[in-house]
This record gives C-alpha cells, sequence and structure tokens, in this order.
C-alpha cells in the first residue's frame, strides 16, 4: 500500500463521503486520506464559495449574535468576541481604616501567581470588538476596534451585521492594519449603515497613497472625522483640502476634523487654507502636534480675515452671477415680465407720453397677469420679495414660499453670515433694473442650501476682490508646532479683527469667528506680548470661560 499512499493528491477540491477515494487509478483508505487532508486547515480565499450562504442571513439586530453566526459562516472557528467596552475605574476614596490595604495587596500578589490570572491576562490581550451601549434599550450605540488587524473579509461580515444596527452613531478603528484596499471597502458599507453614523475615528493607520480623503466626498455623511496619528504629510494634507473644498466642489456635512500627530509641514497647512477659503461647515479643527511654521500659519491666518480672489475665482464669481440671474428670470417670467414694463413706463415718461395713457396701459396688463403682480407702482424692493416667493435655490423644481425657505435654511447647512447678510440687503435694491436683477441673484443664493461661497457679498478695493473671510470655524488648535512671534503677529491681526467684526451691528445674527485658538508650546516665550493680547482677546469669547464666570457671578451673591 506504500505505493498507493504516494499516488498524486485529489484533483477535485471537494471530497466523497467517507468510504474509498478513486483517483489516476489508485486506490486510497480513508484513514489514508483523512490524514493527507487533516493539515490543510487554511480558510478558503475571497471569491470561493463558502460552507453556508452568508448572503441568507437575516440580522436580528444584536450584534454578538449576527457577527458569530456570520463568521461561522464564512469559514472561521475562531473570531472576536462581541464585548461591552469597560468603563473607567471610579476614584479611589480612602477609607477610615488602612488595614484593608496590605489585604488587597496579598490577593494581588498571591492572585498574580496563579493560572486563573495568566489566563485572564491574556484574554485582555485577545481581540475584540468593544461596543457602547445606549442605557435605555440596549442597542450599540460606539464599536470600538484596537490593535488587531481588520481583513478584507472581516469587513465584509460588518458589511451584513451593521446594518441592523439602528441606534449607531461611531466607529472608531485604532490601528486595525488598514490599507488603501480595505478603507475603499470601509467606505463602501459606511451607506449601508444606519443614518445616525455620524462620527468615524480611523487612527493609527497609516496608508501608503493616503487616501483619507475619499472619506470627505461631497456624497459624504460622515460629521466628526478623527485622523491623527496616521503619518500624514504635506501631499496627504493637499489631498484633504481638495476634499474640504475647491472652486467648483465643497464638503457640507463635516463638522471636525482632528489632523493631530502628523506630518504636516507649511505646504500642507497652506493647502488645508486653501480648503477653508470656500468651505461653510467645518466649525472645528485640529492640527496640533505637526511640523506647521510661520509659513503655515500665515496662510492660516490669512484665510480667516478678509483676503482677496485670485483672477480664476473673480472670473468664476462673474459666471455664477450671470447663472443665477438668468434662471430666475427664466423661473420667474411674470416678474421680468413686470419689471420690462416698469422699464418701458419710466421711457414713456421721459418721451412725454400722458399719464392717461400709461394708466390705461397698466390695466390692460393687469388683466393679463396674475392676481398682485400688475400694480401700478411697485419698488423693486418688492419685486425682490416676490421673487424670493417665487423659489430660491439652483433647482427650479423648488417654489416654495420665503416662510418655508427660511425654515428649511434653518436645519440645513446654511451659513449663518448667508442668512444674515440676506436680510440686510433685501431692500436695498431698488435704484436700477439691472442692478436690481444682480443682487436678486445674491440673495437667492444666498438663502440657497447650494450656494458657493463666492455669491457672499465682496468688498472691492483698489481694483481688488476681497472676500469677507472664513468665519464660520470655531476652533482652531495649533499645540504643539513650530510657529514663531512672525506667525504670532499674524493671528493677532486675524483675532483683532473678528473682535472689532463681533462688536458691529452687521454680526448681531451671524458667525463672529473663532471662539477657541490654542497656540500654546510653540517656538516663542508665554510671555510674548502678542501671544498675551490674543490671549486677553479670545478670552471673552470663549463660551467656557463665560459659563465659569457666570456660575461664579451666581455663587457670590449667594454667599
Amino acid at each position: 500500500m506504500s505505493g498507493e499512499a504516494s499516488a498524486p493528491p485529489v484533483a477535485s477540491p471537494r471530497a466523497p463521503r467517507p468510504g474509498i477515494q478513486k483517483s489516476s487509478g489508485a486506490v486510497t483508505r480513508k484513514g489514508d486520506r483523512g490524514a493527507k487532508e487533516k493539515p490543510t486547515t487554511v480558510l478558503p480565499p475571497v471569491g470561493e464559495e463558502e460552507p453556508k450562504n452568508p448572503e441568507e442571513y437575516q440580522g436580528t439586530g444584536v450584534l454578538e449574535v449576527d457577527f458569530a453566526e456570520l463568521c461561522t459562516r464564512w469559514g472561521y472557528t475562531d473570531f472576536p468576541k462581541v464585548v461591552t467596552r469597560p468603563r473607567p475605574h471610579p476614584t479611589f476614596v480612602p477609607s477610615a481604616s488602612t488595614s484593608e490595604k496590605p489585604t488587597v495587596d496579598e490577593q494581588r500578589l498571591s492572585g498574580s501567581c496563579s493560572l486563573n490570572s495568566l489566563e485572564s491576562k491574556y484574554e485582555f490581550f485577545r481581540p475584540t470588538i468593544q461596543v457602547e451601549l445606549e442605557p435605555e434599550d440596549k442597542s450599540v450605540k460606539e464599536i470600538y476596534i484596537r490593535g488587531w488587524k481588520v481583513e478584507e473579509r472581516i469587513l465584509g461580515i460588518f458589511s451584513k451585521c451593521l446594518t441592523s444596527l439602528s441606534q449607531l452613531q461611531a466607529i472608531n478603528l485604532w490601528k486595525v492594519g488598514l490599507t488603501d484596499k480595505t478603507l475603499t471597502t470601509f467606505i463602501a458599507l459606511l451607506p449601508l449603515c444606519s443614518s445616525t453614523l455620524r462620527k468615524v475615528s480611523l487612527e493609527g493607520n497609516p496608508l501608503p497613497e493616503q487616501s483619507y480623503y475619499k472619506l470627505m466626498a461631497v456624497d459624504s455623511t460622515i460629521v466628526h472625522l478623527s485622523l491623527r496619528n496616521n503619518n500624514i504629510d504635506d501631499h496627504g494634507a493637499q489631498l484633504l483640502g481638495q476634499a474640504l473644498s475647491t472652486l467648483h466642489s465643497c464638503n457640507r456635512t463635516l463638522v471636525s476634523l482632528n489632523l493631530g500627530f502628523n506630518h504636516i509641514g507649511d505646504e500642507g497647512a497652506g493647502y488645508i487654507a486653501d480648503g477653508l477659503r470656500f468651505n461653510r461647515s467645518l466649525l472645528w479643527l485640529s492640527l496640533a502636534h505637526n511640523c506647521i511654521q510661520d509659513k503655515g500659519a500665515l496662510k492660516l491666518a490669512e484665510v480667516l480675515r478678509p483676503f482677496e480672489l485670485t483672477h480664476t475665482e473673480v472670473v468664476e464669481r462673474r459666471r455664477l452671477l450671470l447663472e443665477k440671474g438668468s434662471q430666475e428670470r427664466s423661473r420667474s417670467p411674470s416678474t421680468s415680465r413686470h419689471g420690462d414694463s416698469k422699464t418701458e413706463r419710466e421711457k414713456n415718461q421721459l418721451m412725454g407720453v400722458s399719464s392717461f395713457a400709461m394708466v390705461e396701459k397698466d390695466k390692460t396688463q393687469t388683466t393679463k397677469t396674475p392676481k398682485g403682480l400688475g400694480k401700478k407702482k411697485e419698488k423693486s424692493g418688492e419685486v425682490v420679495k416676490k421673487e424670493e416667493k417665487s423659489g430660491s435655490g439652483q433647482l427650479p423644481t423648488q417654489g416654495t414660499p420665503k416662510k418655508e425657505d427660511s425654515t428649511k435654511a434653518g436645519k440645513g447647512k446654511v451659513t449663518i453670515p448667508e442668512q444674515k447678510l440676506s436680510k440686510g440687503k433685501g431692500t436695498k435694491t431698488g435704484s436700477k433694473e439691472k442692478r436690481s436683477i444682480l443682487l436678486e441673484s445674491e440673495l437667492v443664493g444666498e438663502t440657497s442650501e447650494m450656494v458657493s461661497p463666492l455669491l457672499e457679498p465682496v468688498e472691492h478695493r483698489d481694483g481688488k476682490v476681497f472676500m469677507p473671510g472664513n468665519k464660520v470655524l470655531l476652533h482652531l488648535n495649533l499645540l504643539r508646532n513650530r510657529i514663531t512671534e512672525v506667525g504670532l503677529e499674524a493671528f493677532l491681526t486675524t483675532v483683532q479683527y473678528q473682535a472689532q467684526f463681533s462688536k458691529s451691528k452687521s454680526a448681531s445674527k451671524g458667525p463672529v469667528g473663532l471662539l477657541w485658538l490654542s497656540l500654546a508650546k510653540n517656538c516663542f516665550s508665554p510671555q510674548c506680548p502678542a501671544y498675551t493680547t490674543i490671549q486677553e482677546l479670545m478670552l471673552p469669547r470663549d463660551p467656557v470661560s463665560k459659563a465659569k464666570h457666570k456660575e461664579a457671578a451666581a455663587v457670590a451673591p449667594s454667599t
């Protein structure tokens, strides 16, 4: 039988039922076949048919049950367990008697030498999926995976079991060995999750191609994104800055972005600043523990105060204004017809036409126009109001009243300065017909959810066009970089401008700029006059210090 045992291996991947197996004219015993096939316990690669069909599995909504069942169906015999995330231990409160301490130490010493203690320590380092539960219904709220490699097959299992978690809010992956390929797979499963998912943290996962920008696509629903400790350099910062905003696209959902503990330098900080030029959704940005020097600090400070538009940006702004005006005229022909009649009436008055003929002409036009649009003496400011009622935004199907638009703007991604400016200029456009149409297009654009920041009111100085700057960003962390007093002076100018702007009447209902700015642990003395002035200006703007001051003021009279 030795000759028969050395026969070539079986060609078919599927073994027959127990008994004998015929292959190449040789007969093999059952025991020999089992001995030969026993070492091959490797899981089948992705793409082969699985032992059980995971596609047929219907999730129960319990992550522990779904994950274990899907891992079994995919052929895993040893897989991470789903456990509740441990809470921090409560603060130790010393008791009246200290006789208990030696007893506890003795128990720990004896327990550390036992087999059970070693097993428990081993269990502590075993891969797990930690979850944080809602206190009411015990549904999964957050998922934490730390310190074990998440392969593409595991992500495929997650795509099946995460869809049934209706209360999932955050996914945290810390040092899980992501690659550019698995990141693409992870991004593809995010739309399958619940609409409550808003926070993603990928820390300690350096990628060769630095494709983190894919998490900030235009259609992304991520609100909070943390990319700390990923070795992101200037090239990665360039991709992230372009994802924040460009001349033709802008991320409108991301609210906070953490880029701390990376390798971003001056060039990368400049790319991030370029992304902040036309981004009006990001409120919180951390660039702490990077390599930013004065050149990058100047770029970041410049975008937070009025900055000059480039020639390309000015041309794009003019194109958008013309496009808005043509859309408004095509969407509301009745209003444009009224405007034409008014222009013609003014022309006829200059030519000496009698007022009686003008009245008769207005009467005939009133019978052809809808009710309320054929009034004889309607001001151009009222025309603008009726244009707003006829519809706003880029979509031609938006024909809702102005009241609904304002409610929609309050709930959507419309920035506060746009709402403020739309109210401030609504009654100042009644000088000339062409100027009325132009400013009307700006008004409509500013109340729209899809408005381009290029349509914000600008300032013309010395033949140059200046944008008002990004006043939506509230929190900026530049802790532990390499900024000297040169970069500090640039931020002092920015803070002084924003402090002065916040005191003006035009900022009563809009954003006023930074409320918190951290520049500590950089390359300047803490007693530097510029740094001291910045702290004095930022202290009354900080909402935390305001709350503490109010609490102290409330406690003082009672005591």
